[in-house]
């Protein structure tokens, strides 16, 4: 019976002995087996390069590392790319090559990459907080694996000691952030799939505590404690403009002078230094204004408003107002990020637009053309808003809660 192509066997294959001479025993369809004056075998297929018409060879591997079976069905594919015109040299090559690519694309590269392209959208802080979190937590486990072979259970493995310790926020921030990261990865063309969107939902949800803050009629015992502190004149101002200002306590303590405009009575913190980034401008009251006098003695020939104890020439610690309002006898009850919920409630409470305490807040409207109308709109409003806060502040510092008659801020009852 005729044997067709394919001409050797398994045992012709292996009892090949050594000669003088290399020398070759064909299979058919130009495939080879190659046995060296060595001993060794290998694997060769003879073609016509395209284009040139010019014969040449290409290695399919060494027996019996790739045996007969493994060699027929190498040459076969090299076969039907030469059939498309591609040199199965060149196709060999290209596909070793990306067998390498795909293998150097490790979670780690792909997330540099990314992180690269995050910190131009977020606040330095907050990018730092992802980049740190990612180098503590996550790419000493996972960086090297290449991104096609992450998957959800070794991810949600490597995730679960955070949930052990009960580190629920930070589970959720990476789970979100390694979906961004994997996101990116289908985006880019890297990988086809994210096989990670659900593993968020392998974790509880942490818990939703709300940051210690004061009732609105607490604030006058807030402003005694404050004016008879033995705290840093530095750090007490610091609160207080943290309170008339309504900023977070990171965008306050890192206040300059080169961002107020005294004229115009506005401080504008850059889109760097926010949460949102995006430029924040904050109407200046009179008494804002004030306790900057206060400290142009102290700070005003240097770059940062409230600078730090140990180094004038960085600003004060974002925790330092914290652990002045602890030693003034509000542990537990009151943060300085608190001060931001104590205004909001106390504005709500007396019936300002929701709107404009949102954006005083620096709350960014989820409607883009909303929010872009808001933010052109509001700052007068707002300004006739901080004006009111800042004066209640000063009643409240007098040692009596300011009753509001009818419709809210506008008129007081003595």
């Amino acid at each position: 019976m005729a044997r067709g192509y394919e001409r050797l066997s398994d045992v012709e294959v292996r009892q090949a002995k050594a000669k003088d001479k290399e020398y070759n025993l064909a299979d058919g369809r130009n495939l080879y087996l190659r046995v060296r004056t060595t001993g060794s075998k290998v694997w060769i297929l003879n073609y016509y390069r395209p284009g040139t018409k010019k014969r040449a060879n290409v290695g399919l591997g060494a027996y019996p590392d790739v045996s007969l079976k493994d060699a027929r069905k190498r040459a076969k594919e090299l076969r039907t790319a030469l059939a498309d015109g591609i040199d199965p040299k060149e196709h060999r090559e290209d596909k070793q090559r990306a067998i390498a690519e795909k293998n150097t694309n490790t979670f780690e590269h792909i997330a540099r990459k990314w992180l690269a392209l995050k910190e131009g959208k977020v606040s330095p802080a907050y990018y730092g907080k992802i980049s740190s979190r990612l180098e503590l937590y996550i790419f000493p486990k996972m960086g090297a694996t290449p991104i096609h072979k992450v998957n959800a259970v070794t991810t949600i493995e490597i995730i679960q000691p955070l949930a052990d310790d009960e580190k629920l926020e930070t589970v959720k921030k990476v789970c979100r952030w390694i979906n961004e990261i994997m996101v990116y990865a289908v985006n880019t063309g890297v990988i086809h799939a994210n096989p990670l969107a659900g593993i968020g939902k392998a974790f509880n949800a942490p818990k939703v505590t709300n940051l210690p803050t004061l009732r609105p009629e607490e604030l006058p015992s807030l402003m005694h404690a404050i004016q008879h502190s033995t705290t840093k004149l530095v750090t007490r101002c610091l609160i207080e403009w943290q309170l008339h200002t309504m900023v977070r306590p990171g965008e306050a303590a890192a206040a300059k002078w080169s961002e107020i405009d005294f004229e115009k009575a506005e401080w504008t913190i850059p889109a760097a230094r926010m949460k949102k980034n995006r430029d924040h401008i904050v109407p200046l009251s009179v008494q804002a204004i004030q306790l900057l006098e206060v400290l142009r003695p102290v700070s005003g020939h240097r770059e940062f408003i409230f600078p730090s104890d140990h180094n004038p020439r960085k600003p004060a610690n974002s925790q330092s107002a914290n652990r002045a309002l602890g030693r003034m006898g509000f542990h537990g009850r009151l943060v300085s990020h608190g001060l931001r919920a104590l205004a909001s409630t106390t504005l709500n409470e007396q019936g300002f637009d929701p709107d404009v305490i949102e954006a005083a807040l620096a709350h960014v409207d989820k409607n883009s053309i909303r929010a872009a109308y808001n933010r052109a709109q509001y700052l007068e409003r707002r300004r006739k808003m901080m004006d009111w806060w800042s004066n209640h502040i000063a009643l409240c510092a007098s040692g009596q809660m300011p009753k509001y008659e009818g419709n809210t801020h506008l008129k007081v009852v003595n």
